[in-house]
This record gives C-alpha cells, sequence and structure tokens, in this order.
C-alpha cells in the first residue's frame, strides 16, 4: 500500500454551519467547500490546513452513518484518510494482509475522491478511509 499523506480528518458535527462559524471565525480557517454526499446522508464543509484538509460531516438524516455515530459517541473525530494511488488496489493490500472491511471496492465520495473503508476492528478502533483521485 503506498500511503502518499493525510488525505483528510474528518469531524462529525450536529450543526455545519455553527461548525463553520467555529473554524473560521476561532481558528482563522476558511471553508473552500460545502457539498452535500446523498448516498451517504451527509453534507461536508472542507478546510485546508498545509496539505491536510478537515472535514467536517453533518448528517442529512439520522439512520446515516453520521447520524448514528453521533448518537453513540457524540462530536468529534470520525475518522482518518489516507491517501493512494489506487483505491482499490490498497483495499484489496489490506485485505490480503487481514483487515476487515467495510468496503469491498471503492465508491464515490465527496470532492470525486474514490474512497473506501476499513473496519476499526481491524484498525485499533481507529475508522480509516483509503481515498485515490483516479482508479487503476
Amino acid at each position: 500500500m503506498n500511503i502518499s499523506h493525510i488525505e483528510h480528518i474528518g469531524i462529525a458535527v450536529e450543526n455545519l454551519d455553527e461548525a463553520i462559524k467555529y473554524y473560521e471565525n476561532v481558528l482563522g480557517m476558511k471553508c473552500y467547500s460545502i457539498e452535500e454526499v446523498v448516498d451517504q446522508k451527509v453534507k461536508t464543509a472542507f478546510f485546508l490546513v498545509g496539505d491536510t484538509k478537515i472535514e467536517l460531516l453533518e448528517s442529512t438524516s439520522p439512520d446515516g452513518p453520521i447520524g448514528k455515530y453521533i448518537a453513540k459517541k457524540g462530536q468529534g473525530i470520525h475518522h482518518i484518510a489516507f491517501a493512494v494511488n489506487s483505491t482499490n488496489t490498497a483495499l484489496k493490500q489490506a485485505e490480503e494482509r487481514g483487515v476487515e472491511l467495510i468496503d469491498k471496492v471503492s465508491r464515490k465520495g465527496a470532492e470525486g475522491l474514490n474512497i473506501g473503508f476499513l473496519h476499526p476492528k481491524s484498525t485499533l478502533g481507529v475508522l480509516t478511509e483509503l481515498c485515490s483521485k483516479n482508479e487503476n
């Protein structure tokens, strides 16, 4: 698996507008994109910090992954995402190394990235996302 950098850190929030205000008004960052990913029942906002992004995630439905996460654990860090050359190749390599997968093949995520998740049962409790711009 060829990880080039941390692509983003995903943070689950109850209210995206309020969270954006905090990141902009308190931390002095600038939101550069807001996007809804309908099939994941989530609305996202992105901030760039050096070469890494912060992705704020607000559920658009209580039965969506972020809605369920917040109901169980509250707001906070949801996942860490690593950039790879090919999400499908990285998922296959992880599975070959005994990692339980949430996604067997990549799917489209925010910003048009190909994404796939590794199950936290196999990643020391950290929900891990693999992302790539293109698939080989």
